[in-house]
C-alpha cells in the first residue's frame, strides 16, 4: 500500500538522506584533515559529492600534471585522500561517458551556472570557472548556497 507523506516530510528525508551534504541549499561539510591539507593548501576543497568516483580516480590519477601543475602526493596520504573522495563521492550520472575531471564540465555545473553572464567568467577578479570563491562568499566553508553569491561587477 502507498502512503502519502507530507511534503514536508519529505523534504526532511531528503536531508537526511543527503547526509553532510544538504543539496536543497547546496551547503557541503568537508571534513578530512589529509583532504583539506593537501587539495586546499592551492585551492579551495571541492566538495567531492560534485563528482562521482571514476572522475574522482581519474583526478588522482594524473595528480603529477594536475591542470599545469605537479600535485603529487605521497603514495599514502593519495590513498587517504582517495578513501575519503570515495565515501563522499556523488551519484554517476553518466556512466557511459568518460569520467569527467573537472567539477565546471559536469552537467550538473553547467546547468547551476547557465544564468552566469559571459561577461562575469571573463572578469580578472574571477579569472576562472573554478574559482567558486569569487562568487560564493561562503565557499571555502562549503557553502554555496544561493543566498550568499555576489557576482563581480
Amino acid at each position: 500500500m502507498h502512503r502519502r507523506y507530507p511534503p514536508a516530510l519529505w523534504f526532511a528525508l531528503a536531508l537526511v538522506a543527503a547526509g553532510p551534504a544538504r543539496g536543497g541549499d547546496h551547503s557541503y561539510r568537508v571534513a578530512d584533515p589529509a583532504y583539506e591539507a593537501e587539495c586546499a593548501s592551492c585551492h579551495i576543497a571541492y566538495p567531492p559529492r560534485l563528482l562521482p568516483a571514476r572522475s574522482w580516480d581519474a583526478v588522482m590519477a594524473g595528480l603529477e600534471r594536475h591542470f599545469g601543475v605537479d600535485a603529487s602526493l605521497d603514495p599514502a596520504v593519495a590513498a587517504e585522500v582517495t578513501r575519503f573522495l570515495h565515501a563522499n563521492a556523488g551519484r554517476d550520472r553518466d556512466p557511459g561517458r568518460a569520467p569527467a575531471r573537472r567539477i565546471t564540465e559536469t552537467r550538473w555545473f553547467l546547468h547551476e551556472h547557465d544564468e552566469v553572464p559571459a561577461r562575469v567568467w571573463k572578469q580578472a577578479s574571477v579569472k576562472s570557472r573554478a574559482n567558486c570563491a569569487a562568487c560564493h562568499e561562503g565557499a571555502a566553508r562549503g557553502n554555496y548556497n544561493e543566498r550568499g553569491v555576489r557576482l563581480p561587477q
